[in-house]
């Protein structure tokens, strides 16, 4: 018997890691729903046979009808990505209430509530698999990015305890810890800093350093689709790994964590953003 088409439910699919995953799982054969905040952003991927939908992942009730309406169509949902995020860059003493705000509600608190709706068709059918994708930042936090990096540690956090409850129910979380990524992640980080940085700011003498840090993961970094291919296979194992790091410097940033002493990781990190 021909083995059914896993279902994939995937967020942030209007570029970057979403497309290209949208794509090579495509290629792998499963029916794959692809999501963003703008439908025209993803209408080449309707193009290909894949299902679009419109998804502000902040939105629960949004949410919650997108996966309604994937069950309906699909009978279920195999694997839910949780890819939508943005970085908020900006020193941390600075940052404003609501900006903080957005960057957990984004990056942890709609990862984790589109999981709890997801996970309910996956329970009735005993298996299925949810994948957050955080990064090697929430490992080894960086100057200037202190909320990025904090809403990928909680994520890890949250994925390794969602692990451990799910197993039971037949539902395996995977955490993914990408390293540099070729993406757009520089220029709408880059965007952030506008917003945050103001006239006022005791790091407005470091603004170029501060623009760096936005685009320090694009310098070499590996190409997208190479990144995605590689993670559709390990997303489609028959024996999936709990953690994937993947990427350039995905193996040496958290090495750099675990091996150096806090003293010489602050200073060579500190000289790379133009706080030495």
């Amino acid at each position: 018997m021909v083995p059914k088409p896993k279902v994939v439910l995937i967020t942030g699919c209007s570029s970057g890691i979403g497309r290209a995953l949208s794509i090579a799982l495509h290629e792998r054969g499963c029916r794959v729903a692809a999501t963003a905040r703008t439908l025209a952003d993803i209408e080449d991927l309707e193009r290909m046979d894949m299902a679009t939908h419109c998804l502000d992942v902040t939105d629960p009730d949004q949410g919650a009808q997108v996966i309604d309406a994937v069950i309906a169509q699909e009978g279920g949902i195999d694997i839910l990505i949780n890819n939508a995020g943005y970085a908020l860059i900006g020193p941390a003493i600075e940052l404003p209430r609501d900006e903080l705000i957005r960057q957990l509600d984004t990056n942890v608190v709609a990862p984790m509530t589109l999981a709890a709706q997801a996970a309910r068709t996956m329970k009735e059918k005993g298996s299925g698999m949810i994948v957050n994708i955080g990064s090697i930042s929430g490992i080894t936090p960086t100057p200037f990015s202190g909320a990025y990096c904090a809403s990928k540690a909680a994520l890890h956090a949250l994925s390794d305890a969602l692990r451990m409850e799910l197993t039971g129910f037949g539902i395996h979380v995977m955490t993914v810890q990408p390293g540099a990524i070729r993406s757009d992640f520089g220029n709408a980080a880059g965007k952030t800093i506008a917003r945050v940085l103001k006239d006022t700011s005791w790091y407005l003498p470091m603004k170029a350093a501060i623009e760096a840090r936005a685009n320090a993961s694009q310098k070499d970094a590996t190409p997208t689709d190479v990144f995605a291919s590689a993670l559709a296979d390990h997303i489609l194992s028959d024996e999936p790994d709990a953690v994937v790091r993947l990427g350039k410097m995905s193996a040496m940033i958290p090495m750099m964590k675990k091996w150096l002493p806090t003293k010489i990781l602050d200073r060579i990190l500190k000289k790379k953003f133009g706080l030495a």
